[in-house]
């Protein structure tokens, strides 16, 4: 049967397999990181944000396609995470208002409406980069409105449209140096190329039940919470050992199997030392855990020795609590006398870290919400929106403290009911010296500039780990090696990490410098700080330097000079 018209049920089977098909390929949109860094989550991010988008189809199944489209649209729109799941979600969300109160779709309207989504995902980044999903995106379109012309059915149509999103994204090295100098294509276009193949196996038959390919462990830690918060009814905050409900997903990896062989009861040993309320799931491709724990980080990094990240989850449990008790507190109350309403602040912050350490040291410089999230986990824009209510006020600054979780904020933004500024914090070190810049006295514009002139002050250095052999900025990099990133440029490697770490201090700390912070990680260990405070106070003696435990992971240290 040749399919011409699409209604809503088919538009829905599309997208579902279109997630399904991202879904089974994330390590490889992942593994095109430019950055032979722990963190490269474009797969991740992309997933997520198809996922959301699913989920909120699956919930509103009607038959028009406009109906469909604009559920698709909201699902990404309030699950978008990182640039590229914001940029997807903005492709969708012109796809959707373009096929507002159709029936049916034709090729032509369809071609039509994917060109008004790369309309306004243009719109929606400030400076668009070529050879990106952009690129990919935008010259599908243009190829998709050629060929509707004359193409009336839809398979032959989707399968033309793939030919040009291949061909496009095999020309993104060319457009953009950076990836023709690694080695790969984007990771983001190569992402929507899976999306589009999955539309094609919806179109010809090769479909799943509609279902989001994920093991689901949720009914287990429902009832664990359900016993947790039991207990916790009947004990005191600061008595809760394990602070944070860590939720991470990996996709099993045959090379890092072949050097760390997966056994299931090991495992589970090795991470009940570190936490309790342990849960862990596995098939022959995803390995899901559950755990309790104090320091995230070190659960993180034990499940990444088996594969890449998937999903990651991390909530405070103290701060559940509290409310907890508190609304306990609240439901016992007499029913004549209700709670009085908290007035609204003239001004918070909401600011987005990854470590205890982090995340008490911005509540402890006048942050109102922390949001946790930041490498290898961006929030959602829901996760921002929600995070904006509970701040409380009338005006709202957000600090996304990373570059990939930026376009998210400003989304988020614009959907709040209250005013808001995004700050476009890039690093940690940027986000503590906006704060510092923070006055309550000015108004939400006067400290919005503020602090954006505020981090032309500082510097950010960060030493992770390469997860690959790679060659980048003039550097042959070797799998396991300590890099050293500043300004976005890996400027040391080395097997030695402290090497490598004075190789980056020396590249940062100049003559200007003043304040050196250093901020230690989930692995960091007490020998290596020790070490680096001697070369800092031998090497630079007029610099003052402060060491603060921070706990994120995957990046044994954060350095901002100042």
């Amino acid at each position: 049967m040749v399919t011409r018209k699409l209604d809503g049920k088919a538009l829905a089977l599309m997208f579902v397999e279109g997630g399904k098909s991202l879904a089974d390929r994330v390590d490889v949109v992942d593994s095109l990181n430019v950055f032979p860094v722990p963190d490269g989550d474009t797969g991740t991010n992309m997933n997520l944000t198809m996922t959301s988008g699913v989920k909120e189809v699956q919930m509103h199944m009607k038959a028009d396609v406009g109906s469909v489209a604009g559920a698709f649209a909201k699902g990404l729109l309030m699950g978008a995470r990182g640039n590229s799941g914001v940029i997807l979600s903005q492709l969708f969300r012109g796809f959707s208002q373009s096929v507002k109160g159709s029936e049916e779709l034709t090729t032509k309207q369809f071609a039509e409406a994917i060109d008004a989504g790369v309309q306004t995902a243009y719109q929606a980044v400030m400076k668009p980069v070529e050879g990106t999903i952009l690129t990919v995106a935008k010259d599908t379109a243009k190829h998709a409105q050629q060929v509707a012309k004359k193409e009336t059915a839809f398979v032959p149509f989707m399968k033309s449209l793939i030919q040009a999103a291949e061909k496009s994204l095999k020309r993104t090295p060319e457009l953009l140096p950076v990836l023709k100098e690694v080695g790969v294509v984007d990771s983001g276009g190569q992402g929507l190329v899976y999306i589009y193949g999955g539309f094609l196996q919806a179109l010809t038959g090769e479909r799943t039940e509609m279902t989001v390919s994920e093991p689901d462990m949720s009914d287990l830690i429902k009832i664990e919470h359900h016993h947790m918060q039991n207990a916790h009814s009947h004990i005191a905050t600061e008595e809760i050992e394990f602070g944070y409900c860590t939720e991470v997903m990996v996709k099993f990896d045959e090379e890092k199997l072949t050097s760390s062989p997966y056994d299931e009861e090991a495992f589970r040993t090795e991470l009940s030392k570190i936490g309790d309320s342990l849960l862990v799931v596995s098939d022959d491709d995803l390995l899901k855990v559950h755990i309790h724990a104090e320091y995230p980080g070190e659960v993180i990094t034990a499940a990444q020795s088996y594969g890449p990240l998937v999903q990651v989850k991390i909530e405070n449990m103290r701060a559940q609590h509290e409310n907890l008790v508190s609304r306990g507190t609240e439901d016992h109350a007499a029913p004549t006398h209700q709670p009085e309403q908290k007035p609204l602040a003239e001004l918070a912050i909401v600011t987005v870290s990854m470590g205890e350490g982090i995340e008490k040291l911005f509540k402890g410089l006048g942050a109102s919400e922390v949001i946790a999230g930041g490498q290898t986990m961006n929030p959602s824009t829901e996760d921002i929106v929600e995070a904006i209510k509970r701040a409380h006020a009338h005006h709202v600054l957000v600090l996304p403290n990373n570059g990939n979780i930026v376009m998210a904020a400003e989304q988020a933004a614009e959907m709040s009911d209250v005013d808001v500024a995004v700050v476009p914090t890039k690093t940690v070190p940027q986000g503590l010296a906006a704060l510092l810049a923070f006055n309550p006295a000015k108004t939400l514009a006067e400290n919005a500039e503020g602090m954006k002139a505020a981090l032309a002050e500082v510097k950010t250095g960060e030493l992770t780990y390469a997860v690959r052999d790679t060659y980048i900025d003039e550097q042959k990099i070797e799998k396991g090696d300590f890099m050293g990133i500043f300004n976005k440029k890996i400027v040391s490697s080395s097997k030695a990490l402290m090497t490598s770490t004075k190789s980056l201090l020396l590249a940062m700390i100049d003559d200007d410098s003043e304040m050196l912070t250093v901020i230690s990680g989930a692995d960091a260990k007490t020998e290596d700080t020790e070490a680096i405070v001697a070369f800092v106070e031998e090497t630079f003696p007029e610099v003052e330097m402060d060491v603060v435990e921070g706990g994120q992971p995957l990046y044994s240290y954060i350095f901002s000079v100042e």
